[in-house]
């Protein structure tokens, strides 16, 4: 025997019993909300993802962290949740240097660990330049629930540095973590 609800304006879902003998038994929450969602997420479950893309090359030649460009913004539903931050792109080094990338948090705060460092490095050791991919991860406790934003940031030691090289498209993820 099927079991079939139509819904108030179009389409139905149908319940149908399996094809096995003996009892089944189906037990539905008694919660508020959705059977699939709830108001009360458990820890490490994913509240929201926020995504943003960046395709214009920039040059980096400060000894001192500067904007890449790449950036999103997210608005926490709990100060308890973590914000988990995923940065990555193309580089191209055009001499013998090294470039350090780290995340910012609203432009002020870097959330690399190691003070004056970033959490990739791409280092050249040839004058022609040498171009790669970085990446940056890391899990922040933002302890808020205003807009928060979070943007990859460079620095070079020496020659002239490029994010986003030929127009290639780099990406930064921010995920909401249940806490």
């Amino acid at each position: 025997m099927s079991i079939v609800m139509v819904g108030s304006t179009s389409g139905s879902i149908t319940l149908q019993e399996p094809a096995v003998a003996g009892n089944t038994v189906l037990t539905l929450p008694a919660v508020t909300g959705t059977v699939l969602t709830t108001t009360s997420p458990k820890a490490g479950n994913v509240i929201q993802v926020v995504s943003a893309t960046y395709n214009t090359s920039t040059a980096i030649t400060s000894s001192t962290f500067v904007a890449t460009g790449l950036s999103a913004s997210i608005t926490p539903t709990s100060s308890s949740n973590k914000i988990l931050i995923i940065a990555s792109g193309t580089i191209y080094n055009s001499g013998t240097n090294q470039t350090d990338y780290t995340i910012f948090r609203n432009a002020t705060t870097n959330l690399c660990p190691t003070s004056g460092r970033g959490f990739a490095e791409a280092y050249s050791p040839s004058a022609s330049g040498q171009g790669g991919q970085i990446s940056a991860v890391f899990l922040d406790s933002p302890s808020t629930t205003s807009s928060t934003s979070y943007a990859l940031y460079g620095l070079t030691s020496g020659a002239i540095s490029y994010f986003a090289i030929n127009g290639s498209t780099c990406s930064i993820v921010l995920m909401e973590i249940a806490a």
